[in-house]
């Protein structure tokens, strides 16, 4: 009876045997029954209640379009309650835990807004509002429109700088430093294993135009230039804190790699740029209390450089190697870990903040926003993909060292064009010892002219980007030939970034399989076609549906049937959203 305040209680009576023999087996073992029973009595406890709650501006909800929305208005608790004979949502209203008047309360979540996930430290430090990120993308995708927009919307944008002309890197940092000022933003920082000059003078451009925030990426192990952007102007304040003007947000896949990252910089490598003069004797000594970057990106099954990590393995792994090198080295700031690879719903990025990560990097699903900087026929063409749409293909680079991308392979044909180039590399000492029908293929199919011409291209392009590989080149017929098949690599990129309608056979788009499942989820709403889609829409859409889906989990782990289908999460125009903020 309910004489106690609690529901009566309901009992479920499970025949064992025929068709429910092996059930009626499990549930003998848990319930210590005899086999000689034949109905089995299964008691579900119910909840005990935990108070009362009166409705106020908004009556409970019995709907599921009216249980959404009270899931939906995030300053605001919501409670399970029930209502006319039926499980009912209520948000708002008042609260007593101690009874009283009211619909009975079985389970409660509390106000969840966009900005109470992950670390509060994490956005603390960077100056903004919500805990996500627009990773780079290279080659100018991640362009400063996304930057901007992002930081103006109180989250955190990194401008793509790998494999531009410094020219244009310069121009992107003056324009996203005339527009925001001293607002957060960041630039990437590309390992380039191959042209480690290249690398050195990106970071003389940062150091001299101010830059003070970068996404390392694609880096296996420290360099010179690296260390030497983390310790440049690291100083004592008046109250004895060390002061890092510059900071370094790590992403990385392996947890070798991630040690490195999370440790102080190599103390051989300190004292090569002390003796250089490129840092002071006190910077280095100074650089022994600090980690190379306090923040690091767990990237998971990523477009572009990746390992196809499962994120559910590599984010708590991290985690816990953050948790080991904070104890060892006692830094003074805690070291902080983040999720990437396959955030692009609502219920992924749910996923990786209650996995703990201390804030959320989303990378594929901006190439198809109208603000990245690529062409319209690349974001329909990602806009319609799907999940298995997508192969690795070679890096161009790290092309000789055998590293791949992961990139889209509906609608072209670069994964396996750039296969066959690397396993002709492999074959091969140079472009002479390749057959001549073969050679004649690619010629007539990925160059489209004759190879020495391509190589004279090369060579001038070389010759003014890094001498050294002119050399090599000329001196060792296989390196010459790595860079000829680099250059269809490189140009696939900008074949399809500049919309070249004839050369979409052989566009290279980095994409990850979190395309498809944002594809999935907004089908059938305004974000479906790419030209409605805008990096601030997506992302608010994405965290304001991470916290609806959180506070539905939490009432479902009460004990209670929640509908299932409210843990789909809707897809709003901005101005919708920025009313739920409010």
């Amino acid at each position: 009876g309910e004489s106690d305040g609690l529901p009566p209680l309901r009992l479920v009576f499970f025949r064992a045997g025929g068709h429910n023999e092996s059930s009626g087996e499990a549930l003998d073992a848990l319930r210590g029954v005899s086999r000689e029973k034949t109905d089995v009595p299964l008691i579900v406890t119910p909840r005990p209640r935990l108070g009362t709650w009166q409705p106020g501006n908004l009556p409970p909800a019995t709907a599921s379009e009216a249980m959404q929305d009270a899931l939906y208005h995030l300053a605001q608790p919501v409670v399970l309650t029930e209502f006319q004979g039926q499980p009912a949502l209520g948000a708002g209203g008042r609260l007593s835990l101690d009874g009283g008047e009211g619909l009975p309360i079985f389970a409660l979540a509390p106000a969840l807004r966009p900005e109470d996930l992950g670390d509060p430290g994490f956005v603390a430090d960077h100056g903004i509002q919500y805990p996500y990120v627009a990773g780079a993308m290279a080659s100018g995708i991640g362009s400063a429109e996304i930057v901007i927009a992002m930081s103006r919307a109180g989250m955190l944008g990194f401008f793509g700088a790998g494999g531009l002309p410094l020219p244009q890197v310069e121009a992107a940092i003056e324009r996203v430093q005339r527009e925001l000022g001293s607002a957060p933003y960041g630039f990437n920082l590309l390992h380039s294993p191959q042209e480690p000059d290249l690398e050195a003078a990106v970071v003389d451009l940062y150091l001299k135009r101010g830059v003070h925030l970068v996404e390392a990426a694609a880096y296996m192990s420290m360099t010179l230039p690296l260390i030497r952007y983390r310790v440049s102007g690291i100083h004592r304040a008046a109250d004895g804190t060390i002061v890092t003007p510059n900071r370094v947000i790590a992403k990385v896949s392996r947890v070798e790699v991630a040690s490195r990252f999370f440790s102080p910089p190599p103390a051989n490598m300190l004292a090569k740029l002390v003796e250089s003069g490129q840092i002071t004797a006190e910077e280095a000594e100074l650089a022994k209390h600090i980690p190379v970057a306090q923040d690091l990106t767990a990237e998971a099954d990523s477009g572009g450089h990746t390992d196809n990590r499962p994120a559910l393995a590599m984010l708590p792994t991290m985690i816990a190697l953050r948790d080991r090198l904070q104890a060892e080295h006692g830094y003074a700031q805690r070291l902080r870990v983040g999720a990437a690879g396959g955030i692009s719903t609502p219920a992924s990025a749910a996923a990786a903040f209650a996995m703990g990560a201390a804030y959320v990097l989303t990378g594929s699903v901006n190439q198809s926003c109208v603000e990245s900087g690529t062409s319209d026929l690349v974001r329909q063409m990602l806009a319609a993909a799907q999940q298995a749409d997508v192969a690795m293909a070679p890096a161009g680079d790290m092309f000789e060292m055998g590293v791949k991308v992961q990139v889209l392979k509906r609608g072209t044909m670069f994964a396996m064009r750039a296969q066959k180039l690397y396993d002709l590399y492999k074959a091969y000492e140079g472009l002479e010892a390749i057959p001549e029908d073969v050679r004649a293929g690619l010629e007539k199919d990925l160059f489209r002219a004759p190879l020495e011409e391509i190589w004279t291209g090369t060579r001038d392009f070389f010759l003014t980007r890094d001498p050294s590989q002119v050399e090599r080149a000329e001196r060792d017929p296989k390196h010459r030939m790595a860079l000829v098949f680099r250059w269809y690599l490189g140009l696939s990129s900008r074949w399809s970034k500049g919309g070249d309608p004839s050369r979409k056979a052989d566009y290279q788009i980095w994409c990850g399989p979190a395309m498809g499942a944002f594809n999935e989820w907004v089908k059938g709403s305004a974000l479906e076609a790419s030209e409605n889609r805008r990096v601030v829409t997506v992302a608010l859409n994405i965290l304001v549906g991470a916290c609806a889906l959180t506070r539905w989990n939490i009432l479902r782990m009460a004990g209670h049937a929640i509908a299932p289908e409210l843990a789909h999460g809707r897809v709003l125009p901005l101005d919708q959203l920025q009313a739920l903020l409010v």
